[in-house]
């Protein structure tokens, strides 16, 4: 028990140390959490373009790249952030895929605020657990970290979400946001996901093979329990007659929005309706068989399988352009597959796992 308490009070004492480094002023965890991430960004351990990083002395390695489709502005955006927090071990990755009029601010403002946010829940969440007498951390370390992140992530998109619908300067009535993160703290991963971009982790098989995982669902609206819940709102689910198969939410009385998913940032025109900004957050314990995550909007995953994007990524022999392999390869796919419809924005991010520093 004393061991695990040390190990818990050693990371919030690191944060909490450079939170009061950064801000002796107010002890405001947000103004901290937001300094960090101006001090990340200058000592290029963060990443908000196509590109690659790989920070001496991490066993991480992230590829991005994203590519603008044939509907306007790329709405899509990604960040990659090593030492997240100042923490050695950890990263925090995300992607995020805008629609309607507003939707790149939207995507972009979400990027913004939502790690800064997390950061300053978790640190929060983590004092009050190390305080609770009731919270036994050595039982079941696992589950309590789990538990920890689960609170955190949900504090935080219930804040980012308020927070833009009070934004002055971006309309988010009929604009919103996806949003799929992952944060790697030593051997976990914790994924959080909103909307329907998708995680896929790469894994060798017991016969030596990479296999996919799928690690996230995609939330679209005509999954049983996201249908079940908009009808319950009075919103209704149904696909138009020139998109069979395209299940979208629509206002009770309008044929409006047309969402094609049924949770997403912003969108408050039906918020009332069914759609939510509640993310489903699961963790998984990265073992030596486990090689990659693949993150990628559905620009991707509408024209390629997990399997492809798992062959394609392990086949790039430079790890740092895997993402923009993958994402060329959709590209082609849409090409191919659906060349009557205008090509989505199309982004990836593949974190390898076990990298070794580039020298």
């Amino acid at each position: 028990m004393v061991e695990t308490m040390r190990q818990f009070s050693s990371m919030f004492n690191g944060l909490a140390r450079s939170i009061r480094g950064k801000n002796s002023g107010n002890g405001d965890g947000k103004e901290a959490a937001e300094a960090m991430a101006k001090d990340a960004k200058k000592n290029d351990l963060i990443l908000r373009s196509s590109g690659s990083v790989n920070v001496d002395g991490s066993n991480n390695l992230a590829s991005v790249f994203s590519k603008r489709g044939r509907k306007g502005v790329n709405q899509d955006c990604a960040i990659v952030w090593e030492e997240f927090g100042c923490q050695a071990d950890m990263l925090f990755c995300g992607i995020f895929d805008g629609h309607g009029p507003w939707g790149h601010f939207v995507a972009k403002k979400v990027r913004e605020s939502m790690p800064s946010s997390l950061l300053c829940n978790w640190q929060e969440t983590l004092a009050q657990a190390s305080l609770d007498p009731e919270i036994d951390l050595e039982s079941d370390k696992k589950h309590q970290r789990f538990h920890i992140w689960k609170h955190s992530y949900l504090r935080t998109c219930a804040a980012v979400d308020h927070e833009l619908e009070q934004h002055r300067k971006i309309d988010s009535f009929y604009s919103g946001t996806t949003a799929l993160t992952i944060v790697r703290q030593g051997d976990l991963i914790y994924v959080a996901n909103i909307g329907d971009s998708r995680a896929v982790l790469a894994t060798t098989s017991d016969d030596g093979n990479l296999v996919p995982v799928q690690l996230t669902v995609d939330f679209k609206p005509n999954l049983p329990q996201e249908a079940e819940r908009i009808v319950q709102c009075k919103g209704r689910v149904f696909c138009l007659h020139d998109e069979p198969g395209v299940h979208r939410v629509w206002l009770p009385d309008e044929e409006s929005p047309g969402l094609a998913m049924s949770r997403a940032f912003g969108d408050y025109c039906i918020k009332d309706y069914g759609l939510i900004s509640v993310p489903e957050v699961t963790q998984r314990h990265i073992t030596c068989r486990d090689q990659f995550v693949v993150l990628a909007t559905d620009g991707v995953w509408d024209v390629v399988s997990n399997q492809e994007a798992v062959q394609i990524v392990s086949s790039t022999p430079d790890k740092q352009k895997a993402a923009k392999q993958l994402v060329e390869y959709a590209v082609r796919a849409w090409k191919k597959k659906r060349k009557d419809i205008a090509m989505d924005d199309i982004s990836a991010i593949c974190l390898f796992f076990h990298s070794s520093p580039l020298s």
